[in-house]
């Protein structure tokens, strides 16, 4: 008990904040979780909508000569190797490197972090509003269009077994969450970012995102270019509203310490 109780108590110096801070922020993004959960099963019930927008939009790129997911992915298809990286970053980098970011952001660069925390809760929010009013099935279920479900196919992973349900949002495809994130932390990790090499890993990180979700056929581009819209609107409500509203707690800031050369 006492060896116990002495990790517990080494842990909690390393918090910057201590336990109890941790715990709302864990707390916050659960909630938003459960939220997301709550619409994903509200937009399960929409098929024949979901399919109708997805049509939409690619009558839309079609009309504006930007259809192109198809011929890219015919195009990758014969490299298995490309397909193999592009099937496990979009199964594992959007929840692994973007909870390893934030973790690291709030026990490192604690001032930066809860104006990033603000923008995910406001970009999740925003999410949700457009999955609940705008469902959309992805490009993977239209084979007809020339589309393919690589992780279906190449990795085995059935979208519609009951584990992969718990985690995924059939009809979520606008905006994409994944070049939304991508970018919310990919713009703090070049300002946060002290070497060269890693602020070039973040600066290339979304464009990387983007080309996942596409190559997958998770994504249309539409849905990327909305996702990134999404961000820069989180970030625009963090800075100019929530920011102004406590700006001693939720403003953008670097501690002296950690300042870049």
């Amino acid at each position: 008990m006492c060896s116990v109780s002495r990790v517990v108590a080494n842990l909690g110096e390393k918090l910057p904040k201590g336990y109890l801070d941790a715990l709302r922020q864990i707390g916050l993004f659960v909630l938003a979780d459960v939220c997301y959960e709550t619409v994903r099963g509200v937009a399960e019930g929409q098929r024949a909508v979901a399919f109708a927008n997805g049509r939409e939009i690619i009558d839309f790129e079609r009309s504006t000569h930007t259809f192109f997911e198809p011929d890219l992915q015919s195009w990758l298809l014969p490299e298995r190797w490309l397909i193999d990286i592009a099937n496990f970053m979009y199964m594992n980098s959007h929840f692994v490197l973007t909870t390893g970011f934030l973790v690291w952001l709030y026990i490192r660069r604690n001032d930066s972090f809860y104006f990033v925390r603000n923008m995910f809760m406001v970009a999740m929010a925003l999410a949700l509003v457009g999955y609940t009013l705008y469902p959309t099935a992805p490009p993977r279920l239209f084979t007809e269009f020339g589309f393919v479900d690589t992780i279906t196919d190449f990795s085995n992973v059935n979208h519609d077994s009951a584990l992969v349900k718990v985690f995924v949002n059939p009809y979520a495809a606008v905006p994409s969450m994944h070049c939304a994130f991508a970018l919310m932390i990919a713009v703090p990790g070049v300002r946060l970012s002290r070497h060269l090499w890693a602020k070039a890993f973040w600066a290339v990180y979304p464009l990387v995102v983007f080309w996942v979700v596409v190559v997958t056929a998770n994504h249309y581009w539409v849905d990327g270019a909305i996702g990134a819209l999404v961000a820069v609107a989180a970030a625009l409500v963090a800075q100019r509203l929530l920011a102004r509203a406590r700006p001693e707690a939720w403003s953008w800031r670097v501690a002296p310490g950690h300042a870049q050369a």
